[in-house]
């Protein structure tokens, strides 16, 4: 009997069954995707609207049991490019949650709209597989091949009402606009490689610990961040927002307003605390404090919902990235975990309130503006006490997740003395409760002055809107549990003193304190 040998070297390059596990998620999600896909010229397209959305629904729920069985194999895959940790666990739950319930919301909207299944429901599939690659990639490149993948998803889905000008045109703003910025992401790595000689985000960090800083650091960063600033509506990153959601399918609006920012602030977090990046206080406070301003002031003038919630978003994201601007490593612990807690409260409400707004928009979505509100209070009493427990939460009211989100952002700010910060945080959530209670007053005390047709709420979008409301009362009354999840993965993601880079691990760019696979 012959026995082959292979050379340590190659041995070192295949990948162990490990790794697989360490993206089972992500390649459940790609067959599911694919699967679709396949079907879609098969099935009579009457019958793929419901029969290809409970398949991507089912790749949806596989892929939450997959990262369940991928959290019990924690550690590094592919040559040290992906990293299961606790963090990128919550951001894998948190994204693929946020498309399950993106496809219930979506069965009867795309019977309503007339607009055909396959692809649509395939490609929110496809863009949470680059969604979720993200949150557990610690390579630049392959940060930004799955950002590219998570973003041509996203441009596709943003126009998918095609007998719509303005659904056109917010694609077409958003793809342009969302090249350039990717541009810019690819830029920085390039230039963090050439001053480090690395792109693995370990390596960074401990490359800029060992020594002095250079400038080409600072502007690395500097042209990330435009990057990741883009995707997540800070401003000045922001133009885009409200022409883009306005136009997009409803549904999606709620979708790429939760899920691709979710993965973007991971991307954030990972950059800005693991590299432990220098100069980016100034850069976080000054974006924080524009985005909450801009958002804030912008949505008052608003009389369409989706461009009055896109605004809203601008604002939250300027709420976030006060959680960025923490400086000392105790500080650090606190804001990445009231980031992490902040973004699955955001997520939980804003998905809720853009799947009441696709319900009552109608075929077309004809009905979007305040004055379609007016009397929603008597003509749909269900349908707004679920808006209402949504805005309550985007105010911040107790018992609502927004209000810990707040709270927590709020106190670690304080903690860390960033008072100015935490002022203009305060202030800008009094303005921002104008707006919400603007459209409780609509619903519940104004005389509707046109006739708007209120259907029965269905079955698919009931359950996504009794999961939004569970999660976001949960959050509100019982949020310890996950703030504790967050804290842990906080404490994980901070770089640990590494020894100095060796040689061998200079040729390898691999971290001489983590064993190859």
């Amino acid at each position: 009997m012959t026995t082959f040998l292979l050379p340590a070297a190659l041995l070192q390059t295949i990948p162990q069954g490990v790794d697989y596990i360490r993206i089972l998620p992500e390649l459940i999600l790609s067959v599911f995707g694919i699967v679709v896909m396949v079907l879609d010229p098969l099935v009579d397209e009457e019958k793929s609207q419901k029969l290809l959305g409970f398949i991507a629904l089912g790749g949806a729920v596989a892929g939450l049991l997959a990262t369940w069985y991928m959290a019990q194999s924690p550690g590094l895959a592919f040559s040290n490019m992906v990293k299961v940790d606790d963090f990128s666990v919550f951001f894998h739950f948190l994204v693929i949650g946020i498309a399950a319930v993106v496809i219930l919301s979506s069965f009867e909207y795309m019977a309503v709209q007339r607009i055909r299944a396959g692809e649509y429901y395939a490609l929110i599939l496809f863009g949470v597989v680059g969604m979720a690659l993200m949150s557990s990639a610690v390579e630049l490149v392959l940060i930004f091949i799955a950002l590219e993948i998570s973003s041509i998803s996203t441009y596709i889905l943003t126009g998918f009402r095609r007998n719509e000008a303005s659904s056109s045109e917010s694609s077409l703003k958003y793809f342009l606009l969302g090249s350039f910025a990717t541009a810019f992401f690819l830029y920085g790595v390039a230039l963090m490689f050439g001053a480090t000689g690395f792109t693995n985000i370990d390596l960074i960090s401990q490359k800029l610990q060992a020594g002095p800083v250079q400038l080409l650091v600072y502007v690395a960063m500097a042209l990330m961040f435009v990057g990741l600033g883009f995707k997540v509506a800070a401003a000045p990153f922001h133009i885009w927002t409200p022409d883009v959601y306005e136009g997009a399918p409803a549904p999606i609006v709620g979708f790429m307003s939760t899920a691709p920012k979710a993965a973007a602030f991971a991307v954030l977090l990972r950059v800005v605390f693991t590299i432990n990046a220098p100069g980016r206080f100034w850069l976080l406070w000054v974006a924080a404090a524009l985005s909450m301003t801009l958002g804030n002031v912008g949505a008052l003038v608003q009389t369409n919902v989706k461009r009055l919630l896109a605004y809203s978003s601008i604002a939250h994201a300027g709420y976030l990235l006060m959680a960025f601007a923490m400086t000392s490593s105790e500080d650090s612990v606190a804001g990445i975990s009231a980031a992490m807690f902040y973004t699955a409260a955001y997520a939980a409400m804003n998905v809720g309130a853009f799947a009441v707004v696709s319900h009552f928009g109608n075929a077309g979505e004809r009905y979007v503006t305040l004055e379609d509100y007016e009397g929603l209070g008597r003509t749909s009493p269900l349908l707004a006490a679920t808006l209402t427990i949504f805005l309550l939460s985007l105010i911040g009211i107790p018992m609502t997740g927004g209000f810990f989100a707040k709270f927590y952002v709020f106190s670690a700010a304080v903690k860390a003395h960033l008072i100015w910060l935490t002022l203009i945080g305060v202030i800008n959530s009094a303005i921002g409760a104008y707006y919400y209670l603007r459209i409780l007053v609509v619903m519940y005390m104004r005389e509707s002055r046109k006739e708007v047709p209120v259907t029965p709420i269905p079955l698919g979008l009931g359950l996504a809107l009794a999961v939004s409301v569970v999660a976001t009362l949960y959050l509100g009354i019982l949020p310890n549990r996950v703030l504790q999840f967050a804290q842990q993965s906080a404490q994980e993601l901070l770089p640990q003193q590494l020894p100095p880079i060796s040689a061998n691990t200079a040729q390898t760019r691999l971290p001489a304190a983590i064993p190859q696979q």
